[in-house]
């Protein structure tokens, strides 16, 4: 072993001399290859929040001044009211807001645009449009799914005042007159839950003018459109003795025209219906029909017998 190594030493000295460079230590045996290393887990991206589509919510009710309306003293009047037990005339009224209804929520024959405008009249003063308006507005505040606004439209002879036994203040008027003025500073919020009023408001000498301008046109938009459950009723003035009817009309999409038994004349009815031949549905319901006896539906009540006669229009 050691001549093997001696031999070595000469070997590299004779190399030294020769003039060949020769490293002192041996070479570094090249490091084994690290060995690669196991990627971290990457933990899965959360999954995108699903998009949802954005639904129209109506805006909720405006804040307004709530009213006492005495029911029992409307009840012993002949009103309809919600609490009152089950009578023939508010059977009658379940009959005659059925066409009304369906087509103020489009499930009629055919669709009628601002169905939920609903204009209450008649051919002549004293026919009983004022009872009508009001016992169709308590009937209808009754349904689960719907409100109702009742509208004084007979702003030159108001009459829902004194009905309700209510004190004068603002209302249709005073909006279509005064720009500060808004629909919730006069709509009265009333003690059963799905009832509002709105009064006829301060007189005013161009009340046929403001019922026909812009700014009535663009409230009535507004009433139909702004809250897609509420049925909207307006007691108006007669259509013969008054303009203000026949303009209000135009705005309606269905129109009750309140007939007396034994007192309306046929030629003041066609002449009455003549006026609103354009509106798109018209209904006649005969007021004080008289029965035979006392087992005639709604004896005793004089609202016994309805009469509705929907015509889409042309």
């Amino acid at each position: 072993m050691s001549s093997l190594i001696e031999k070595a030493a000469q070997r590299l000295e004779q190399l030294r001399q020769a003039g060949v460079s020769v490293g002192d230590a041996p070479a570094a045996t090249p490091a084994p290859a690290a060995e690669p290393m196991a990627a971290a887990p990457v933990a899965p991206a959360a999954p995108a929040a699903p998009v949802k589509a954005k639904v129209a919510v109506p805006e909720p009710e405006p804040v307004s001044r709530e009213v006492f309306l005495d029911l029992d003293r409307l009840m012993q009047a002949g009103y309809v009211t919600p609490n009152a037990p089950r009578s023939p005339i508010a059977d009658q009224y379940r009959v005659i807001k059925r066409p009304l209804l369906a087509n103020a929520t489009g499930k009629g024959a055919v669709p009628v645009v601002n169905g939920n405008l609903i204009m209450v009249t008649s051919a002549l003063p004293g026919e009983g449009k004022s009872f009508t308006a009001v016992n169709l507005a308590m009937s209808l505040a009754t349904e689960l799914d719907y409100r109702v606004l009742l509208v004084d439209a007979d702003v030159a002879r108001p009459s829902l005042r004194r009905v309700f036994d209510l004190p004068a203040g603002p209302g249709l008027m005073d909006v279509l007159v005064k720009p500060d003025v808004k629909m919730s500073d006069v709509l009265l919020r009333t003690n059963i839950d799905k009832l509002s009023l709105l009064l006829s408001g301060t007189p005013h000498a161009r009340a046929t003018e403001l019922l026909a301008s812009d700014a009535m046109t663009r409230l009535l938009e507004e009433m139909a459109q702004r809250y897609p459950d509420r049925i909207i009723i307006f007691d108006s003035p007669p259509l013969l003795p008054t303009t203000e009817a026949r303009v209000l009309a135009t705005h309606m999409g269905q129109v009750v025209v309140v007939v007396q038994a034994e007192r309306t004349l046929q030629s003041d009815l066609q002449h009455a219906l003549a006026t609103i031949e354009n509106c798109p549905v018209k209904l006649m319901l005969l007021n004080q029909a008289r029965g035979i006896g006392k087992d005639v539906y709604g004896y005793g009540y004089g609202y016994g017998y309805s009469k509705a006669e929907a015509t889409a229009a042309a």
